[in-house]
């Protein structure tokens, strides 16, 4: 049985590795970032941060519309992208059924299951990462493909090298 909550998990990790390594690279030829995309995946990765913390009944280290620069985006994005991916592989049926109860940034309080917290975590990520891309282009910055099928391929095609030949 394929486990796409699993899947999406690695597959955001992948996205917010691939989006900060282009970053790098934009940065290292001399461009500045573009304030509202550095403020886009500030967001991403403070709403996983957030995520976990209800997830794991904790306080959050962050805020949802919290601003990190390049090297804070760096440092959340380790705290946080291994987490939710290492927390779709760990999540057995009763956790993904379990719901908890938290209340949203602006006080009102909610009841979700965690599979649907999971699905939304990458699904939210996904979202604003096509935002960055497209606040890149109207900079004049050529985005990055962070499609879900490009991950895809990218898994068959490291399978296809992997697989000795007779």
């Amino acid at each position: 049985m394929i486990n796409t909550i699993e899947k999406l998990g690695a597959y955001n990790l992948w996205a917010n590795t691939k989006l900060l390594a282009h970053f790098d690279g934009i940065v290292a030829a001399g461009h500045t970032l573009p304030e509202r995309s550095l403020r886009l995946f500030s967001h991403v990765l403070n709403a996983q941060a957030i995520w976990l913390a209800r997830l794991t009944a904790t306080e959050s280290p962050v805020k949802v519309w919290q601003e990190h620069d390049l090297a804070g985006l760096h440092k959340l994005h380790l705290q946080t992208s291994p987490s939710l991916h290492h927390y779709t592989q760990d999540a057995d049926e009763p956790e993904l059924h379990r719901l908890i109860g938290y209340t949203n940034s602006l006080g009102a309080a909610y009841h979700s299951q965690v599979s649907d917290i999971l699905t939304h975590a990458c699904v939210h990520a996904n979202y604003h990462r096509a935002q960055v891309a497209t606040e890149l282009r109207q900079h004049g910055l050529e985005p990055i493909n962070t499609d879900f099928i490009t991950y895809c391929r990218e898994l068959s095609e490291a399978a296809a090298q992997s697989v000795p030949s007779l």
